[in-house]
C-alpha cells in the first residue's frame, strides 16, 4: 500500500477519522502512549454486543498502529466489583445467586461450578472468546485494582471533590435519590454487600467516610477495596487512573458519558474522545441485553459463520441500529463475500475505504470465495447426504481447484452453512406442493436440462430458465423463480437458479426435481 499516512488523511472509513481524532488530542497533550478502553458489566453472560465494542475498537488500534509510532494499548476492563442487582434469566442454576444478591459479583460462588467466583466465570468467557479472535487487549478487573491500591489516589480525589461531585449528580436524580446520594458505594464488612446508603460523614484526614446500616454505625476507609464508586463517577474516575484516551459506548449511554465527563473535569481530569454506537435489536425490535440472553448468541454467529463474518457485521454502519437475528446471518455473510472478492482488485485508497481492510488490518487471510453462503445453502439442503466434503467436491467441479488460501475459508463456510440448514432452515423450510399445471411447467423444464451437458454454463442455463417463464406467460418472471425455489428448498427466493444448477449438476438437479414432484 502506498504512504498509509497520505491516504489514511482522506479516508471516511471511520475507524481510520476516529484514529486521526485520537492522534490530534494524544499529540496536543505529548503524551508518550495512547489508552483505548472497553467496559464491561459481567452481570451476565458475555453477549454478541460486548464482542462489538471490542472488534470496533480493535479497528481503530489497528488504524493507529498505521499512523504512529507511540505505544498504543487496548484495556478489556471488567466492573467486576459491582454488586449483583438482580438474577440474568439465561442462568441454569439461580441459587447462588439468589442467596448473594448485592454482593460483588467476584464475592458470589458461580452457579456453573468451573470458577471461584460467577465474575471471574463471566469474566473468563469474555477473555476466552476474545483470544479466539486474537484481539491484542490488557484485561483489568475492577476487584484486582480497587483491592491492591491502584485506584486508591484517585479515590482520595473523589473523597477530596465529594461535594463538588455530588452537586453534579443531584440534579439528575429524583427527589429521595438526592437525600441518600453519595460517590461511594460502602462495602458492608459484616455483610459484604455493596451498599447505597447516606454518607453521614467524610474524613479527609484518615480518607474514611461514616455511615448507618441496620442501626449500627461504621466508618470505613474509601481506599483498598472497602468501597467502590458508582458507576458514573468510577467510569470518570477510572479514564484518570487508567490515563484513557478514547471509548467507545451504546447510544443509551450518552447522557451517562456526558455527565461522566464532567465529574472527570472535576477530578481535574480531560475526558477521553468518544463514540457512540447505536444498538443491537432482537427480531422483535428490542435492545439485545445480557440479562434477558434475546438475540443472537456468540456461539450462534460462530457455529453458523466464519469468525470473519462477524467483525464485517460489527464494522458496518455503526451509528445504525440492526437487528441481530438468524436471518441475518447468510445475508451478512454474503455481502462479507462479495466485498472481498473485489478487494485485490482495488485501488490503495478504495482498499482503505473498504471493511476488509479493517477486519483483516490490511491483510485477508484469504482473497476469494467461489460461491455464495445461500447457493451453498441452497446444495447443502438438496443433497441427501450430509457430508460437507461432497459439496466441496460440487464447488470444485465448478470452480477447479481452489487455493489453499482460500480453501480453509471455504471448509469452514461449508461445515457453518451445513449447521445453519440442519438446526434453522429445515424447521422453517415450507414446500409447496404444485399443482397439475406447475407439475406440467416443472416436466418441461426437466425436458431441457435433460438435452445440456454437465458443463453447460450457467448463464445458458438461466437463460433457459427465463424463457420458461416467458413461454408459460407468468406476468411477472420473479413468479416463475418463486415457484422454484417454493417447491425445491421451500423457500420464497433464493440465489440464481441457473448457479445452483450448474454446481449441483444437471443429472442431480432432475433428481431433486423430480422428487418434489411426487
Amino acid at each position: 500500500m502506498k504512504n498509509f499516512k497520505e491516504l489514511a488523511l482522506e479516508s471516511k472509513a471511520w475507524p481510520v477519522v476516529e484514529a486521526r481524532k485520537i492522534l490530534d488530542r494524544v499529540t496536543k497533550s505529548g503524551n508518550k502512549s495512547i489508552n483505548l478502553q472497553t467496559g464491561y458489566g459481567p452481570s451476565g453472560l458475555p453477549h454478541i454486543g460486548t464482542f462489538g465494542e471490542v472488534a470496533r475498537t480493535t479497528m481503530i488500534y489497528n488504524a493507529l498502529k498505521n499512523l504512529t509510532d507511540l505505544e498504543i494499548n487496548l484495556l478489556t476492563f471488567s466492573d467486576d466489583l459491582d454488586g449483583l442487582r438482580k438474577v440474568p434469566d439465561n442462568i441454569p442454576n439461580t441459587k447462588p445467586l439468589e442467596e448473594n444478591l448485592n454482593k460483588p459479583l467476584t464475592s458470589i460462588p458461580d452457579p456453573f461450578g468451573t470458577h471461584p467466583s460467577f465474575g471471574e466465570h463471566n469474566n473468563a468467557m469474555l477473555r476466552d472468546f476474545l483470544d479466539k479472535f486474537e484481539f491484542n487487549y490488557e484485561f483489568k478487573s475492577a476487584t484486582n485494582l480497587y483491592k491492591s491500591g491502584f485506584f486508591d489516589e484517585q479515590l482520595i480525589n473523589v473523597l477530596r471533590n465529594h461535594d463538588k461531585i455530588k452537586n453534579i449528580v443531584l440534579p439528575t436524580l429524583g427527589a429521595d435519590r438526592q437525600k441518600t446520594y453519595s460517590p461511594f458505594l460502602p462495602i458492608c464488612p459484616d455483610t459484604n454487600k455493596v451498599l447505597e446508603v447516606e454518607i453521614l460523614e467524610t474524613k479527609l484526614d484518615n480518607n474514611s467516610i461514616t455511615y448507618k446500616h441496620n442501626n449500627k454505625l461504621y466508618e470505613v476507609p474509601v481506599t483498598g477495596g472497602h468501597c467502590k464508586l458508582q458507576w458514573k463517577v468510577d467510569w470518570a474516575m477510572r479514564w484518570i487512573a487508567l490515563g484513557i484516551d478514547y471509548e467507545m459506548y451504546g447510544k443509551d449511554l450518552i447522557p451517562t458519558f456526558q455527565l461522566s465527563a464532567k465529574i472527570c473535569r472535576a477530578l481535574g481530569g480531560n475526558p477521553p474522545e468518544n463514540y457512540f454506537y447505536e444498538l443491537f435489536l432482537d427480531q422483535n425490535g428490542e435492545k439485545i441485553s445480557k440479562s434477558k440472553g434475546n438475540g443472537l448468541t456468540i456461539d450462534q454467529w460462530l457455529s453458523y459463520a466464519p469468525p470473519e463474518t462477524l467483525s464485517f457485521f460489527m464494522y458496518q454502519n455503526p451509528r445504525r441500529a440492526k437487528k441481530l437475528f438468524l436471518d441475518v446471518i447468510p445475508k451478512s455473510t454474503d455481502e462479507f463475500i462479495s466485498l472481498l472478492n473485489k478487494f485485490d482488485k482495488q485501488s490503495d485508497k478504495e482498499k482503505l475505504d473498504s471493511p476488509i481492510w479493517h477486519i483483516f488490518n490490511g491483510n485477508p487471510s484469504m482473497h476469494s470465495v467461489p460461491v455464495s453462503y445461500n447457493i451453498l445453502l441452497n446444495l447443502v439442503s438438496a443433497s441427501t447426504e450430509n457430508d460437507s466434503s461432497i459439496i466441496l467436491d460440487f464447488v470444485e467441479r465448478y470452480v477447479g481447484k481452489i487455493e489453499n488460501k482460500n480453501l480453509e475459508f471455504l471448509k469452514s463456510l461449508i461445515d457453518c452453512v451445513t449447521n445453519f440448514n440442519n438446526d434453522v432452515s429445515k424447521n422453517i423450510s415450507n414446500f409447496k406442493t404444485p399443482n397439475t399445471n406447475e407439475i406440467k411447467i416443472f416436466n418441461d423444464l426437466i425436458s431441457r436440462l435433460q438435452k445440456m451437458k454437465d458443463e453447460t454454463d450457467a448463464e445458458i442455463i438461466q437463460t433457459e430458465i427465463y424463457q420458461i417463464g416467458k413461454d408459460y406467460e407468468f406476468e411477472n418472471l420473479r413468479d416463475w423463480f418463486k415457484l422454484i425455489y417454493q417447491v425445491l428448498f421451500g423457500k420464497d427466493d433464493g440465489p440464481r437458479f441457473g448457479t445452483f444448477v450448474a454446481i449441483y449438476g444437471i443429472e442431480k438437479t432432475i433428481k431433486l426435481i423430480e422428487s418434489r414432484l411426487t
